[in-house]
């Protein structure tokens, strides 16, 4: 028996084998990349992603839309307008110039106006999205590590304030607000108008984030890491947002991107009950209000609002399930 026979006998593993290159499909990869691989094996997720993107181009683009279309939202084309106030020709004046048609009365195009409408309820979405993201992400990380009387009177806030009911307030508060700097014959300025819809936004929406930022920093602040940043002097700031807050990435963007709907929907709901942006400015709840009244004379002007907003904000949900499950596979079992 050779020397090398015996070495494997009394060890159990050949002394002279030679180790092996790692096979290309065993090489590892980081959390990021396996999110990002079960993101795109999502359909669904992905072809909401494209209709999302698509949305949002559109609606940052549209001052080039206009251009390229050759009308502006505020455009009226009365010669267009037969006596009963309806747009002339089939259903509601498509056209190969109209291509939603005109609204009825004003003979305004609905597509460039929708194109305009589209950039209004993503710029508010977006802006009270990150908002209240930030809100709930400092006082969820504060409330959530810190515990103690701060823990509680933060809690006590956020039940206060998901205790309160949004619409009734916002009702209340709109006109009170707008009372208070302007006069009852004053034209409001429209980013007057969008300002007080972020900070209502803002002032109910955030305690979703807190709370779920909370709950996720009582889970991670007795782990090693904290605890080894503690022993090591580290400070109050840099525990929080450089050791705390890269692990809690996941579910706030799930929460991001599942408050952009919710802020849509809102927007439009305040809008369509006229204490939002109002005519002449293009949004989807005031062409969907103005609409009704023609809703049997002129469906198209129902319509192509109603599937415009009903496309954006299936889009963003459906996105936000997908980035939901592709971050954590465990939510979908």
């Amino acid at each position: 028996m050779s020397l090398s026979q015996i070495e494997t006998d009394a060890a159990g593993v050949d002394a002279t084998a030679v180790p092996t290159a790692p096979q290309p499909g065993m090489v590892g990869r980081s959390p990021g990349k396996l999110a990002w691989a079960r993101l795109r094996a999502n359909r669904t997720a992905m072809v909401s992603a494209w209709i999302m993107l698509f949305f949002i181009v559109l609606g940052l683009a549209a001052p080039l839309v206009e251009v390229l279309y050759g009308i502006s939202p505020f455009e009226q084309f009365q010669d267009k307008i037969a006596n009963n106030s309806l747009p002339l020709g089939y259903f509601g004046g498509v056209s190969g110039e109209h291509w939603f048609g005109l609204e009825p009365q004003l003979g305004r195009d609905i597509f460039i106006r929708l194109v305009y409408g589209l950039r209004t309820s993503l710029f508010i979405a977006t802006s009270a999205a990150l908002l209240t993201t930030a809100m709930g992400i400092v006082l969820g990380i504060v409330s959530g590590y810190l515990g103690g009387w701060i823990d509680a009177v933060i809690s006590w806030v956020i039940d206060f304030a998901l205790a309160l009911p949004f619409l009734i307030f916002a009702l209340a508060i709109m006109p009170t607000v707008t009372a208070r700097f302007y006069g009852p014959r004053d034209e409001i300025p429209v980013p007057f108008r969008i300002g007080v819809m972020i900070f209502l936004f803002a002032l109910f929406g955030w305690t979703g984030t807190a709370r779920l930022v909370r709950g996720q920093v009582i889970s991670l602040r007795e782990r090693e890491f904290v605890e080894a940043a503690r022993a090591s002097g580290a400070g109050l700031f840099h525990i929080l947002f450089k050791q705390l807050l890269p692990n809690l990435w996941a579910p706030i963007l799930v929460s991001f991107s599942l408050a952009v709907p919710g802020y849509i929907t809102g927007e439009a709901a305040l809008s369509f009950l006229g204490i939002g942006v109002v005519d002449p400015t293009p949004d989807f709840g005031v062409m969907i209000n103005k609409s009704l009244s023609y809703a049997q004379t002129d469906p198209a002007y129902l319509i192509f609002p109603g599937v415009a907003i009903f496309l954006l904000v299936l889009a963003f949900n459906l996105f936000g399930d997908g980035l939901r499950d592709a971050l954590d596979p465990k939510s979908s079992r």
